[in-house]
C-alpha cells in the first residue's frame, strides 16, 4: 500500500509541476503522437497473423512458431534500445527521510515506478490482437493467455535489467563497446550461418508456451532482475559510497579532460575545449556519443541492395545521414544547451562571432570524423564516393549554418 501511495504522490507531483503546464502544448502533441502510433500498432496486430501465415512452411507450421523465432531478437533489441533511451528513476529522499518509511520500501518504489509507464506496454497493442486472432486459433485460449503473459514478463525483465546495467556501467565507455561487440557478433554468426539465434529462440519459447507452468519460469526472469537491483542498492545505498565513486571519477577525469591542445587557438580553442568537456561530462550527450557509431552502419542496409543503386535521391539522403549524424544530433541542441549561461557570457569580453565560430568548428570536426569513419563505403563504387563527398560539403556549407 505504501508503494501505491508513493506512485500516487509521484503522479500528483508531475501534474502540479509548473513544467507540466508550461509545456502543455508539447504534452498534447506527445499524447496525439502516442495515440497515432498506438493505432498503427493495433492495426499491425490484427494484420500480423495474416502476414505470418503467408510465411508458414512445413518446418514452421504456425505463425506462433515464427513469432517465437524472433523473441530473443526482440529481447536483445529492447535491451539495447532501452540502454540508450530509458531514463533512470529518481526520488527526492529529503522528503521522506523524516517519515516512518522503510528504506526497502523506497527502493521498491524506485524500481517499480518505471514499470507503470504506459509506453512500456505499447507492444501489447500488437501482441494481444495477434494472440486473440492467431495463437488461440492454432492452439487454445489458455495458450494465448500464456503468450501475452510471457510478453508482459519479458517487458518487466528488460526494464529492470536495463536499469541495473545503466546504474552499474553507465559511466564506463568499455561497457558500451562490449554491448556493440556482442550485437555485431550475433549478427555475424547469423549472417555466416554459424549459429542460429532464431532456432534457439523458437526452441526456448516454444517449450515455455506449450507447458502450463512455462509462464512461471518466464516470471523468474523479472524476479531475478529485481533481486539484482535490490542487491545493487543494498551495496550502494549510503551516500558515502557514492562520494568515493565521485572522487575516483574526478581524479580519473582530470587526466582525460586535459585539452591543452586547444590553447594555441585562442578564445575559439577555449570555447571548443569547454564544449567538449561539457559533452563528456553529461550523461545525455555521452549516450548520444556512444550510439552514434551504430548509425554509421546505416549505409549497409541500402548500399548492399541493388534495387537502390538507381535511386540517387535515396543514396544522397543515406550519405547525408551517415556522414552527418553526430553533427546533426549535437547541432540541433548545442545552442540551447548553452542558453542557460548566456547571461554570464554577456558579462565577459567575448565577441558573439568567436562563440559562433567555435561552435561551427566543433560541428565541422564532428562532420569530418563521421566522413572519415564512413570511407570504407567507398568500396561500393564511384557513385558512393561522389555521394559522400557531396553530402560532406552540403553538411559543412549548408546544414551547420542552418543549425547555428
Amino acid at each position: 500500500m505504501v508503494v501505491l501511495n508513493l506512485l500516487k504522490q509521484e503522479w500528483l507531483k508531475s501534474r502540479r509541476a509548473k513544467a507540466f503546464y508550461k509545456n502543455l502544448t508539447v504534452n498534447i502533441l506527445l499524447i496525439l503522437a502516442v495515440l497515432y502510433f498506438g493505432a498503427i500498432f493495433l492495426v499491425a496486430g490484427f494484420m500480423l497473423g495474416s502476414i505470418l501465415e503467408e510465411l508458414v512452411t512445413p518446418a514452421k507450421p504456425t505463425p506462433t512458431v515464427l513469432f517465437n523465432m524472433a523473441m530473443l531478437y526482440m529481447m536483445l533489441g529492447g535491451i539495447l534500445m532501452r540502454l540508450f533511451m530509458q531514463q533512470l528513476g529518481t526520488i527526492n529522499l529529503l522528503s521522506y527521510q523524516t517519515l516512518p518509511i522503510k528504506r526497502s520500501t523506497l527502493v521498491n518504489f524506485l524500481l517499480l515506478k518505471p514499470l507503470t509507464s504506459p509506453l512500456n506496454y505499447m507492444t501489447l497493442l500488437v501482441v494481444i490482437p495477434f494472440a486473440v486472432r492467431s495463437v488461440s486459433n492454432y492452439h487454445d485460449g489458455a495458450t494465448a493467455f500464456r503468450f501475452v503473459l510471457n510478453i508482459v514478463f519479458i517487458i518487466w525483465f528488460n526494464s529492470l535489467l536495463t536499469a541495473f546495467l545503466k546504474r552499474r556501467f553507465s559511466s564506463d565507455f568499455k561497457f558500451f563497446l562490449v554491448i556493440i561487440a556482442i550485437a555485431a557478433a550475433i549478427v555475424a554468426l547469423e549472417a555466416f550461418r554459424l549459429f542460429s539465434l532464431s532456432d534457439a529462440s523458437e526452441l526456448i519459447f516454444g517449450f515455455l508456451l506449450n507447458h502450463s507452468w512455462g509462464s512461471v519460469l518466464v516470471f523468474l526472469l523479472p524476479a531475478a532482475a529485481f533481486a539484482i537491483n535490490k542487491w545493487f542498492f543494498a551495496r550502494n545505498y549510503y551516500p558515502e559510497h557514492f562520494n568515493i565513486k565521485i572522487e575516483k571519477s574526478n581524479t580519473a577525469g582530470t587526466a582525460v579532460m586535459n585539452l591543452s591542445f586547444f590553447d594555441r587557438f585562442g578564445s575559439i580553442g577555449d570555447f571548443i575545449a569547454l564544449e567538449l568537456k561539457l559533452i563528456l561530462r553529461h550523461k545525455r550527450t555521452k549516450s548520444m556519443l556512444y550510439v552514434s557509431p551504430i548509425f554509421l552502419l546505416y549505409g549497409l542496409l541500402f548500399y548492399t541492395q541493388e534495387e537502390y543503386n538507381n535511386s540517387a535521391g535515396l543514396l544522397f539522403f543515406i550519405a547525408l545521414f551517415s556522414t552527418g549524424f553526430l553533427m546533426m544530433m549535437y547541432g540541433q541542441w548545442i545552442i540551447s544547451w548553452d542558453s542557460a549561461y548566456f547571461d554570464g557570457l554577456m558579462t565577459k569580453n567575448i565577441p558573439i562571432r568567436s562563440y559562433m565560430t567555435a561552435n561551427y568548428y566543433l560541428l565541422l570536426a564532428f562532420n569530418v570524423i563521421s566522413f572519415v569513419l564512413t570511407t570504407p563505403y567507398f568500396l561500393f563504387g564511384t557513385k558512393i564516393i561522389q555521394m559522400h563527398l557531396a553530402a560532406f560539403l552540403f553538411n559543412a556549407g549548408v546544414n551547420i549554418p542552418v543549425f547555428l
